[in-house]
């Protein structure tokens, strides 16, 4: 699916221009170097599953090797090479963005990105700009239970005291908290005040625009491609949908030419390696998984063998577990700290799954994981017919920690990037 991450590259070695480079191959565990990188006995239990082929893609040519004249085996969503001569060198992984500028590229207004990595944007598809239409309006159909009781508010009403109290308690109920909820009203009587609103509609379309401002902060892109490969760990409590949501971002990944390993590190949870090696099987993606084995040894092999593979995206999935069971939340930060010794500059992302059915208790549990593993972003998962999606709001104006995707349901599609705006928009309704 396209628009989803933003993606560095870096250009492989190829053969010399004086004679055609054989077609790429998948090496999965043949090299020295992968040897000695996979020596731990976790390693050994390392899938490797078949690759999709990717249509050809021509990419300028940044740099060709002239040192060794043997080809590197590339990742399996890598096109085929041509000879030198005709064809320039293919890349990695293509950039894609969902409405956020790519690094190595130049914004809207004008101003160069943030890295100097050379990048090439994949245009927005029609068919992408469609599934994102339907999702929003499953969205707004999930959120209408908090919409209705805020829309509720604004029917006949006229602009008084009255309206902002009863918007008050429409926002408390719909778990924006207090401090949320106080900020916007302040701020919501400020707008009133500078557009002179005279009608009920009219503060309702400020009211979006509020919450929208603030929720603009959560809103932040994957960026996936800056490291080989970038390490992804994921937590939560229990029953929140970490492992079906990682099933869904392998699959998005591998479709935006990816090459991904799953670290089966949930070893508590009955069927949780096999769950997730259903996910690996329908992706074509390797596996690390071990019966038994300490979690923080299958996520240290599992960077191990991403290092040595040169895969892009290594996604560590760990138990789920509650804030206030301290041993496993010590777990948790220890997993952290083996990662980092596999890759000092791991983990790249620490992503929190939350429940969006929670409400209040979604934000507690973003305090408490923060604190163990510095999280740098969340997935909100079953947003589709809850009360609660106020919380958002909540998370915005307490602990703004950047929300990467929203889901709505099972299908793989249900899954999409968060827009603050469109956020805003299905949650007043």
């Amino acid at each position: 699916m396209e628009g989803w991450v933003q993606t560095g590259q870096t250009t492989p070695e190829v053969a010399p221009v004086d004679a055609p480079a054989p077609p790429p191959t998948i090496a999965p565990a043949a090299a020295s170097a992968e040897t000695a990188a996979l020596a731990s006995p976790a390693a050994d239990a390392v899938a490797p599953a078949a690759s999709p082929a990717a249509a050809p893609v021509a990419v300028p040519t940044t740099a060709l090797s002239s040192v060794d004249p043997v080809p590197v085996p590339l990742a399996p969503a890598a096109p085929a090479l041509a000879a030198a001569k005709a064809k320039p060198a293919p890349t990695r992984m293509a950039a894609s963005t969902v409405d956020a500028p790519v690094f190595g590229a130049t914004r809207a207004d004008g101003s160069s990105a943030a890295s100097q990595n050379d990048l090439e944007a994949v245009p927005v598809s029609a068919a992408t700009v469609a599934t994102r239409s339907g999702w929003l309006d499953r969205l707004k159909t999930g959120l209408r239970k908090t919409g209705s009781s805020i829309t509720t508010v604004f029917t006949g009403a006229q602009i008084d005291d009255a309206l902002y109290e009863d918007l008050e308690t429409a926002l408390l109920m719909a778990d924006a908290g207090v401090q949320a909820t106080e900020f916007l009203l302040a701020d919501l009587k400020r707008r009133v005040k500078d557009t002179r609103a005279t009608d009920a509609t009219q503060v309702k379309a400020l009211l979006q625009d509020a919450i929208a401002d603030m929720l603009a902060p959560l809103e932040k892109p994957l960026t996936v491609g800056v490291y080989h490969p970038t390490v992804i760990m994921v937590a939560g409590v229990n029953g929140a949908g970490k492992t079906t949501s990682i099933g869904k971002l392998t699959k998005h990944l591998a479709d935006a030419g990816a090459t991904v390993l799953l670290a089966a590190a949930d070893t508590f949870r009955a069927a949780a390696r096999e769950q997730l090696a259903v996910w690996a099987d329908r992706n074509q993606v390797e596996i690390v998984s071990q019966q038994g084995a300490d979690p923080s040894a299958v996520s240290f092999d599992a960077v191990a063998a991403g290092r040595a593979r040169d895969l892009d995206v290594v996604l560590v999935d760990t138990a789920g577990r509650l804030p206030t069971q301290k041993h496993l939340m010590e777990e948790l930060t220890k997993i952290r700290r083996v990662v980092t010794k596999a890759d000092i500059t791991a983990p790249h992302e620490v992503l929190l799954v939350i429940d969006g059915n929670t409400g209040q208790n979604a934000l507690a549990q973003v305090k408490a994981f923060d604190d163990s593993v510095q999280l740098t972003g969340l997935i909100v998962t079953k947003l589709d017919g809850t009360a609660k999606g106020g919380v958002l709001c909540a998370i915005a104006r307490e602990k703004p920690v950047p929300v990467y995707f929203v889901g709505v349901g099972e299908r793989l599609e249900d899954l999409q990037t968060f827009r603050a705006r469109e956020f805003a928009q299905a949650l007043v309704g």
